[in-house]
């Protein structure tokens, strides 16, 4: 009998680098203050919501404008925290797919002029759902850079 194959569920990864220590972009993703000035994919996007307990087993929930005027929620539980290096954490929409859970890893790495970031979301429920993660993080990734300038 042959075996089923079990396919890889679809990931995403994207690479930044962004001209400040390696502390500054842990604090802009740990901080609920600092969170709350960039968050989101798009401008006039406000965060309204920034609850994060920054440790293993801690959880997260952020809550913010979309553009189409509704409020959007995320949530997840923090996997690991090693700072400023590398923050793992799980993803849900409770209001949409609460059932779909994905993984998000954010690495650190110091380089030449700043820090490099290595963002990856794994686990997607398909192929569909990673390619609107995409263009969602890559414009939040933007607003993290214009972020930092005054961080």
């Amino acid at each position: 009998m042959a075996q089923a194959r079990i396919e890889e569920r679809p990931s995403l990864t994207l690479r930044r680098l962004y001209p400040v220590a390696p502390e500054k972009v842990w604090r802009a993703w740990t901080d609920p203050q600092a969170l709350k000035r960039w968050f989101g994919p798009a401008p006039g996007e406000p965060v309204a919501l920034a609850e994060l307990d920054v440790r293993v087993g801690g959880r997260y929930r952020i809550l913010f404008g979309g553009a189409d005027g509704r409020e959007h929620e995320v949530r997840g539980e923090y996997r690991e925290v090693d700072p400023p290096r590398r923050l793992v954490f799980t993803w849900t929409w409770p209001r949409t797919t609460p059932e779909r859970e994905s993984l998000v890893t954010i690495e650190l790495r110091e380089a030449p002029g700043g820090t490099e970031l290595v963002f990856r979301h794994e686990k997607f429920f398909d192929a569909a759902v990673r390619d609107n993660h995409l263009r969602g993080w890559s414009g939040t990734l933007e607003k993290l850079a214009r972020a930092l300038e005054r961080l």
